[in-house]
């Protein structure tokens, strides 16, 4: 079988606690967990649209995107990594609306173990794909704002006492020790009594989240595979996790190539 088209980072949800992935190929979505275990083959065919104007960009910026509308959407603006630098507030957000309809909805703080325990923040509507994209074998969520700013200023309180980062290739390998979310929250929340008062969140008592993945085998050593080096790329897959294909020839990460133009044979 054979599909072509632009692809975007893949969908994800839960399904008895494994992680299903589909890959949006062209106007396709492919159930990727199927082809676990198969050789798959993935040629770039040297043409990126942007996924916001449609028009062809010689390199993609901001996850798929022209270098126009990299500077002028609001979703590829420096505060949706840094929500704590939100400038709607001042009257500068790029796009108002936009603003109003992703900043300003319920956003949680969360604790996850991806290669080690980890804070993050989300949109309330993105659990649990966002500990998915994230390849966290478990995950808690522990506080709850309405704003993307206070959940990005809880975020900052907290990076004092714990890691805001993930390591991949320590997450690709499952090179992760267990941990007790629930007891580390508890200690956490002792610690930024101030910030929760200020922000108005409220405290949340959830259970931790397992996650499985649809690997059969892990790496043991980490070759990223590229392809504006390797425009085709073929091997058994072995694996998904977080947003990236695990082959026997190295690994490569679905939403870095975002609006790029490839085949996939399998």
């Amino acid at each position: 079988m054979q599909l072509s088209g632009a692809i975007s980072k893949m969908h994800t949800h839960l399904n008895r606690g494994v992680a299903q992935y589909q890959l949006p190929i062209g106007d396709k979505l492919l159930n990727m967990n199927d082809l676990v275990g198969e050789t798959i083959s993935l040629s770039f065919n040297q043409v990126i649209h942007c996924r916001n104007c449609g028009r062809i960009t010689n390199k993609s910026y901001s996850q798929g995107h022209c270098y126009p509308c990299s500077q002028k959407l609001a979703s590829c603006d420096l505060c949706i990594m840094k929500p704590e630098t939100c400038h709607y507030h001042l009257g500068t957000c790029r796009e108002p609306q936009w603003g109003l309809d992703n900043c300003f909805s319920p956003h949680v703080v969360y604790l996850a173990n991806s290669s080690g325990v980890k804070v993050g923040i989300t949109r309330k509507k993105n659990i649990p794909s966002r500990w998915i994209d994230q390849g966290a074998i478990c995950a808690l969520p522990i506080l709850e704002v309405d704003t993307r700013l206070k959940s990005g200023e809880l975020e900052m309180a907290l990076k004092q006492f714990v890691n805001d980062k993930t390591n991949w290739r320590k997450m690709l390998k499952n090179e992760v020790d267990l941990a007790d979310l629930p007891t580390i929250r508890d200690s956490l929340l002792e610690h930024i009594k101030g910030a929760i008062d200020a922000t108005d969140a409220q405290v949340l008592k959830n259970e931790a989240l397992d996650i499985n993945y649809p690997v059969v085998e892990y790496p043991s050593k980490i070759s990223s595979l590229n392809f504006d080096k390797t425009p085709n790329i073929t091997g058994v897959l072995k694996g998904i996790k977080a947003q990236y294909l695990i082959l026997d020839t190295g690994v490569l990460n679905i939403r870095k190539y975002s609006a790029y133009n490839i085949t996939l044979t399998y």
